[in-house]
């Protein structure tokens, strides 16, 4: 019985972020779709409490006999640890080196932000990630990414013999429906959500250009509603209240909510009167497709995954620029008309992109490299 190895390690990282989202929505939707006779193994590194990487449907978690830090550094330098499987699928650039003679490798590559926007990164965190991008580009069995732009931009930066494959995101049914209404009131009510807001989701770190956000929000031109962000607190000592009082926006007007459930999230962006997606570079850019699917209208940076991803449907601003940012924002709102088109063309594009038909395209995948790398055998 074949058997696909998916690494979850991820799942356990201190902050998951989107690569934990990832992982997390695309395993029960590998399992809902597997093609007969193919099982899905979950497998991290050794932890004592790996329960935040077991998945309804998928075995495991089976451990490494490595820790965390030790299986990183292990694979950064080469050596041949292999996590079982006839087919392995990286959800991240954490992976091993090469595949095993007769089995198959896939490895999922983000973005490219250690690239373009290093120094949004940590020293240490650009270079490994340019190490092991630059690795599965050339060793592994085909690379996955999210959207055209990351593939071009990787064939720039991290060019290899492996094939890429674009394979872009969905919305989970957790966010795209709401919880019962007693519960949606009581999570209103938990976290003192105004009625009506400028939303931002993300780990909060330099890369999503919040602090531009912030800026943004403290013109006289950007609308007169409190800034809602919703996600951790990440690497770079970025502090919202600081950027906030630093640029004069008036108290109260900044709610930091910090990390939320799924049926949270859910809520406070259904009530959102905007999404803004500032971000200097992204992969997919995902809070910004599940606006689009709930009827949120979207502004986004001029990042090119965003604009691949709105596909037109939202409104765009230059990066790192607070003055283009505050009249997009206005923009939605003094104009709801046209902002009402634009949701009802977002929406429809929304509906194309699914968790299933993710699965779908990387189980093709996976099933066609197994069958060549067996006919290779022979």
């Amino acid at each position: 019985m074949p058997e696909l190895v998916v690494l979850t390690e991820q799942l356990l990282a201190p902050v998951p972020g989107g690569t934990g989202r990832y992982t997390r929505e695309l395993l029960p939707a590998m399992v809902k779709h597997a093609p007969a006779g193919w099982t899905v193994v979950g497998v991290t590194a050794k932890h004592r409490n790996p329960a935040a990487a077991m998945v309804s449907g998928v075995d495991g978690p089976r451990m490494m006999p490595l820790p965390r830090r030790a299986l990183t550094l292990a694979w950064e330098h080469g050596v041949r640890l292999w996590p079982g499987g006839d087919a392995v699928h990286a959800p991240t650039p954490l992976a091993p080196p090469v595949a095993r003679r007769g089995c198959s490798l896939v490895v999922t590559v983000h973005d490219t932000v250690p690239f373009t926007h290093p120094e949004t990164l940590t020293r240490r965190g650009a270079a490994w990630h340019q190490a092991m991008i630059r690795r599965a580009t050339q060793q592994a069995t085909a690379i996955v990414v999210p959207t055209a732009a990351v593939a071009a931009e990787l064939s720039q930066y991290a060019p290899g013999p492996a094939r890429v494959h674009v394979i872009g995101h969905g919305v989970p049914d957790v966010i795209a429906n709401l919880p019962a209404p007693d519960e949606v009131e009581r999570i209103v009510e938990r976290l003192r959500l105004p009625e009506e807001y400028v939303l931002a989701v993300g780990t909060i770190e330099p890369r999503k250009g919040l602090d531009v956000l912030v800026e943004a929000m403290a013109r006289p031109s950007a609308p007169d509603l409190p800034l809602v962000i919703a996600g951790p607190q990440g690497w770079g000592d970025v502090d919202l209240a600081v950027v906030a009082a630093d640029c004069g926006l008036p108290p109260g007007r900044l709610h930091l909510l910090g990390k939320l459930s799924d049926s949270q999230l859910a809520v406070v962006l259904h009530r959102a009167t905007v999404l803004a997606a500032p971000s200097m570079a992204e992969g997919f850019g995902l809070p910004v497709l599940e606006a689009m699917a709930v009827g949120v209208p979207v502004v986004h940076s001029d990042a090119p995954a965003l604009v691949e991803v709105a596909g037109g449907t939202g409104v765009l601003a230059r990066r790192n620029d607070p003055a283009a940012l505050a009249n997009a924002l206005h923009s939605v709102v003094a104009f709801p008309d046209h902002t009402a088109t634009l949701v009802q063309a977002a929406k429809a594009r929304a509906a194309k992109f699914t968790w299933d038909r993710a699965a779908e395209s990387l189980w093709k995948l996976h099933v066609e490299l197994s069958h060549a790398t067996h006919a290779g055998l022979r």
